[in-house]
């Protein structure tokens, strides 16, 4: 039995989107908490805080500090289930794909970034390594990409989901009109939507 079902807290849980997946009211986003800012132990320290007070819900992505943001909350997920902390059910992991893992220190080639089947797939395997994990809850498309055909995303997006590296799918700053776009697109070709 896991922390999570022994420790009271007062976390409201909400449906995400149109799922039945629960997360916490609250996310923890790792955007300027994993890198150099925090050792380890202070870092192991505030996901454990923020887990004991309900948060199930933790937020990366590719691009975070080149993802070195991803390495570490995923070493700070598995010492938390080497310790007893959390079992990997327990949690709601989600990353983000679109900015490439190298865009912000100037390095990758012209396929690192954006969402084409080959970005997609690369840097979804590339994330898992990242994490040490074998799949995330929710993987998003970290921006809308002007330059690959809709059918493509909405296609490499169920692709990941089918070989069981991420649970749902969804959108970051995206237009309504896009997201429309993709549910219409994943509507006819019998695909799942993006979460909504």
């Amino acid at each position: 039995m896991s922390t999570a079902t022994k420790t009271a807290h007062n976390m409201k849980y909400r449906f995400l989107g149109n799922t039945g997946l629960l997360v916490s009211k609250f996310a923890f986003g790792s955007f300027v908490t994993f890198n150099t800012q925090n050792d380890f132990e202070e870092t192991y320290a505030i996901m454990e805080h923020a887990f004991k007070n309900g948060i199930n819900f933790f937020d990366n992505a590719e691009a975070y500090a080149d993802g070195e943001s991803e390495r570490y909350m995923g070493k700070i997920i598995n010492a938390g289930i080497e310790r007893g902390l959390w079992a990997r059910e327990d949690l709601v992991i989600s990353t983000k794909i679109f900015f490439g893992a190298k865009m912000f220190s100037g390095g990758g080639g012209p396929n690192d970034t954006g969402l084409s089947r080959k970005h997609v797939v690369e840097g979804t395997k590339a994330a898992l390594k990242r994490f040490g994990l074998d799949y995330v809850d929710l993987i998003f498309c970290h921006r809308q990409d002007p330059y690959t055909p809709m059918e493509e995303i909405v296609r490499v997006m169920n692709y990941v989901i089918e070989q069981g590296w991420a649970f749902y799918w969804g959108t970051s700053e995206w237009t309504a009109a896009e997201i429309m776009e993709a549910c219409d697109v994943a509507d006819r070709l019998g695909l799942v939507r993006p979460v909504r």
